[in-house]
């Protein structure tokens, strides 16, 4: 369905450009079976009636939820919705309207759970799950903090319930509207009946935006009074008694939390950065201990994969190029996901342990090729004199072809391994939090990418450097004794 302003002496009503998270699902925003080209959602008529407030024709742009901040301060279009909600840190750094809609935050746990595990104080030493750069994650945040917590985070509202039904959770904290919607869904979990907090969505704007936010404002609360709103809740079953009482707090002026409060005072850089550098510096420590040890796995099954094809029997050889076409042929996010979620049913991989084997799975089929050649460019002549002096194959390729062949293949080795530190930000996806991710999460929560994107940056280049700098020393030295 989609609302069109009316015509302006004939002539085609301006857009209002809105951007939102088409993945998000029902009933915020969601591709309409019918046609997949356009979207659907009590968020799109949301959207719709803010449009025909303003006379304009509403304009979907799709973007991730988590970039909505940093694209509507770009220019990217006119307004963000898609479940957005209402923070101090969004707050002081966007022009938000108020609030036209009243979640709450509930805890999902297994059935068998149920009877220990009713709030978060319960879960210490727990494992619960969320979205990251939400509510929801700063109150795990904070339950960490006091009550051993461990916060898990997703970039989508699918998994967590998935890995709570698997027993990779013991519970997920998010919005009503998302747990409802999941035990309709799949089912295999029960939610708490009292919640955890309640907050608000909001529309969020570029903080130079502010009259138009004003605007938008007063279609809002109009639409709470004369019951437009609620038509567009109930047509989506998320109409309950708690927006009943929303909507009566608001009939008398702005809705509650809806003042406008001035911005908080931003800290300073350096207080800032000490805030989050341990967190940086924790999350740094992961992408390396990772990166090396899904190297040493590459390189491992690299030099079985190259050897393979060169010595191995015809059935070896095809099987072995089989793996290695199929990996270079697929997706590194497509393995990781099979990896993580496919083979869940089969085995229930930990989330370190399936990232680890999917990066470096991934990169030996790289890393064979490159040893592959390496091998071959050996000049037969010396192995056939190694021959002549009766070295068997083995002993050719320990003392003869290895060695010659390391050197060449040292340095396309040493820019596979940087490749990998950087694709390791991949794995935030099956909840591993590296540098990127954290990164991420900062850039959320103070809203600007600058200081976090400098400081992930330099630890990136802090990480791999070094690591060039030595392949080099170590090209140069071969290079001189050969």
């Amino acid at each position: 369905m989609t609302l069109l302003a009316p015509l302006l002496d004939g002539q085609e009503p301006a857009t209002l450009r809105w951007g939102g998270d088409a993945e998000g699902g029902a009933p915020f925003v969601e591709a309409d079976p019918a046609d997949p080209s356009r979207v659907r959602g009590f968020d799109v008529e949301v959207a719709e009636t803010i449009a025909r407030g303003l006379r304009r024709r509403p304009v979907f742009v799709q973007v991730q939820f988590q970039q909505i901040d940093a694209s509507v301060e770009r220019g990217d279009f006119d307004i963000g919705m898609s479940g957005v909600e209402d923070t101090p840190a969004r707050r002081a750094e966007h022009a938000v309207s108020a609030p036209y809609f009243e979640f709450r935050e509930v805890l999902a746990v297994r059935p068998a759970d149920a009877d220990r595990y009713r709030r978060l104080s319960d879960l210490a030493g727990r494992r619960v799950g969320t979205l990251a750069g939400t509510i929801a994650y700063d109150m795990l945040l904070a339950a960490r903090t006091s009550h051993g917590v461990v916060p898990v985070s997703y970039d989508d509202d699918v998994h967590p319930y998935s890995d709570l039904v698997n027993g990779r959770l013991d519970g997920v904290l998010l919005d009503h509207i998302i747990a409802a919607r999941a035990v309709k869904r799949s089912g295999g979990f029960v939610i708490q009946p009292e919640p955890a907090a309640t907050g608000r969505y909001i529309v969020v704007l570029a903080k130079r935006n502010a009259p138009l936010r004003d605007r938008i404002d007063g279609i809002l609360l109009s639409a709470m009074r004369d019951g437009t709103l609620e038509g567009i809740y109930r047509r989506w079953d998320v109409w309950d008694e708690g927006q009943r009482a929303f909507f009566a707090r608001a009939a008398g002026g702005q809705p509650q939390g809806a003042a406008r409060a001035e911005p908080a005072a931003k800290r300073p850089v350096l207080e800032t950065v000490a805030a989050y550098l341990p967190s940086l510096l924790g999350a740094a420590l992961v992408t390396l201990v990772l990166s090396c040890a899904a190297m040493a796995l590459a390189v491992a099954a690299g030099v079985a994969l190259a050897t393979g094809r060169i010595y191995g029997s015809a059935p070896v050889r095809a099987a072995f190029t089989f793996y290695v076409e199929l990996v270079r042929g697929t997706p590194v996010l497509l393995q990781l996901f099979v990896l993580y979620y496919g083979l869940a049913a089969v085995v229930n991989l930990p989330a370190f342990v399936a990232a680890l084997l999917g990066l470096g799975l991934n990169y030996a089929a790289y890393e064979s090729e490159i040893y592959r050649g390496a091998l071959e460019a050996v000049p037969r002549v010396q192995l056939e004199a190694a021959r002549t002096l009766g070295f068997s194959e083995g002993q050719i390729l320990r003392l003869v072809r290895g060695p010659q062949a390391l050197r060449l293949a040292l340095a396309p080795m040493t820019n596979d391994f940087v490749a990998l530190l950087k694709d390791s930000s991949l794995v935030s996806v099956i909840t591993v939090v590296e540098l990127t991710k954290q990164t991420a999460i900062f850039a959320t929560n103070i809203g600007s990418w600058v200081l976090p994107g400098a400081l992930c940056a330099a630890m990136y280049l802090a990480m791999s450097l070094p690591l060039s700098r030595l392949a080099r020393r170590l090209e140069r030295r071969w290079g001189s004794a050969s």
